[in-house]
């Protein structure tokens, strides 16, 4: 090689562009470790957050997101925090490296219990499903469970026990080792406050082995039935009914719940969230003007593909159905009545004939 007085500064240029070209290849290669998330029909950017179990606020910032109610089809979204691991790079967090089990809640259950039967933490399963208030999860609600391939082909759901149909007349049942109220209330396609209130049960978690309790005949409505006669639930909190005659919604924004009534007796009531107090809902006597199987719920703030079972009961007043949040008995809509799924679509098919009386009252 000839060197000449200019031969310096070449190898200087030739070492700079060299660690210019490694860097470039180096922030490449981190880009490309990124997990991201290709927007799909239907998507929100909340069911993003919880398919990934991280903070929506997250990624709104991570992708410099203006509007969280405007991402469209085909936007690619960084997913903070994750990231694809080398082939020999050995992954200690399982809520990355494992395999996800989806656990159906089941009536009775808790964190705590869904945590030790599938030998992880409670942190972890709020931290992967994006759970703020553990003590806040809802029969029917899908829980991503993640666990190590190695523990994933040990644990596996607990097998669903038969659907047996409500008997026609009440009779005894044994509590076997292992059951919850829960548990056998579902398998007889019924709510454990109702096996509750036959049996005189206070506290669903004491029950014992060995324990004889009565599956009771049910009517129609979900409520117990004695000889044909409906005697319909007990809600200490439920109000008298003004409609004695017929079926009659209650909707009480002070204790945040829905009453169904049936000729005067209660045969439902459910814990639901109402309107904020910028967008309350509306109060006075109407009833049920239009029906929509399902839609998608759009307005300032908010866009919700897949609303379910709605019932229309004042101009864009209804109740329907709801998966974004379980925050049951706090205002949390637009002046809507939030209700979970499984409990809109009762009312949806049971109590949604077009001029069913509907009362909203403080």
């Amino acid at each position: 090689m000839l060197y000449t007085r200019h031969t310096p500064i070449i190898l200087w240029i030739c070492l700079l562009s060299l660690i210019i070209t490694n860097g470039v290849s180096f922030a490449q290669e981190n880009d490309s470790r990124q997990t991201t998330h290709t927007v799909v029909a239907g998507d929100t950017l909340f069911s993003i957050a919880q398919r990934y179990g991280v903070d929506m606020n997250a990624i709104i910032q991570a992708n410099n997101i203006e509007n969280p109610s405007r991402i469209y089809r085909g936007q690619i979204l960084v997913i903070p925090g994750l990231t694809v691991p080398d082939d020999s790079a050995q992954v200690q967090n399982p809520l990355i490296a494992g395999t996800p089990i989806v656990h159906v809640v089941q009536r009775g259950e808790s964190l705590g219990a869904i945590a030790r039967q599938y030998g992880t933490t409670v942190e972890q399963i709020l931290q992967a499903n994006t759970i703020v208030n553990p003590n806040r999860i809802y029969p029917g609600q899908s829980l991503n469970i993640w666990v190590s391939p190695e523990v994933a082909q040990q644990v596996a759901p607990a097998p669903q026990q038969p659907v047996q149909p409500p008997p026609t007349t009440n009779i005894s049942y044994t509590i076997q080792p292992g059951e919850t109220l829960g548990m056998i209330a579902q398998r007889y396609g019924m709510s454990w406050t109702t096996l509750a209130q036959m049996n005189g049960i206070y506290d669903p978690n004491r029950i014992l082995a060995g324990q004889t309790i009565v599956i009771p005949a049910l009517n129609e409505y979900g409520g117990i039935q004695d000889m044909g006669i409906i005697t319909g639930i007990y809600d200490p909190q439920a109000p008298s009914p003004a409609i004695r005659t017929g079926k009659f919604i209650l909707i009480d924004l002070s204790d945040s719940k829905v009453y169904a009534y049936q000729d005067g007796i209660l045969v439902r009531s459910v814990l639901v969230s109402t309107g904020l107090p910028a967008t309350p809902t509306v109060q006075g006597q109407f009833a049920i003007r239009q029906r929509v199987r399902s839609q998608r719920m759009t307005g300032p703030g908010y866009d919700l593909p897949n609303v379910e079972w709605v019932l229309y009961f004042y101009q864009g007043y209804a109740l329907h159905g709801t998966y974004w949040h379980s925050n049951w008995g706090r205002p949390m809509s637009h002046g809507c009545v939030n209700m979970p799924n499984s409990e809109a679509q009762w009312f949806y098919e049971n109590f949604g004939e077009i001029g069913t009386p509907v009362h909203v009252q403080a």
